[in-house]
């Protein structure tokens, strides 16, 4: 059985792409590629089609990621089949857990953070889009430690459901 991913911010252009590029590198890591599907999609539709922002794409090359990415607006509709929708900050969290079409749907939504025990109460990933390159770099920090916490709860997920 194939569990599904989604990583959720704004515009789908700096924070999600960011998180779903480093999350399917731990996946392959782990050598789960062929069991954990992992994508990305914006709360809204603004940067729809467009590329990942150049800011993002260049943290993302400078730490040995691949930088392909295409924006998308994340659908209800998608909850079915999703296993995990996980927003950068709280803003996302509220808006996909309105947009959810039943309360076990609401409950796939987690922070990104709360999978990093080091988060402390501050479990909200800061936007950069609007400051400098500083910005992205802490985001890739906050994206990485977070990492390794939601691929262990992954696995412990996919090995409840196989039990």
């Amino acid at each position: 059985m194939t569990y599904r991913v989604c990583f959720v911010c704004t515009g789908n252009i700096c924070r999600s792409p960011m998180a779903e590029i480093v999350f399917r590198a731990r996946v392959a890591e782990a050598g789960l590629e062929d069991e954990v599907v992992v994508d990305s999609a914006g709360t809204g539709g603004w940067h729809e089609g467009d590329a990942a922002d150049p800011r993002t794409a260049a943290v993302l090359a400078e730490n040995g990621y691949p930088t392909g990415h295409t924006a998308r607006q994340f659908q209800p509709s998608w909850f079915s089949r999703l296993d995990l929708v996980i927003a950068l900050d709280s803003g996302h969290l509220a808006a996909l857990r309105r947009l959810a079409p039943t309360e076990q749907d609401a409950r796939k939504v987690r922070l990104l953070r709360s999978y990093d025990p080091a988060a402390g109460d501050d479990l909200d990933v800061p936007d950069p889009y609007y400051g400098g390159a500083e910005g992205f770099d802490e985001c890739l920090e906050m994206v990485e430690a977070a990492s390794d916490g939601l691929l262990a709860a992954v696995r412990e997920d996919m090995e409840g459901r196989a039990a």
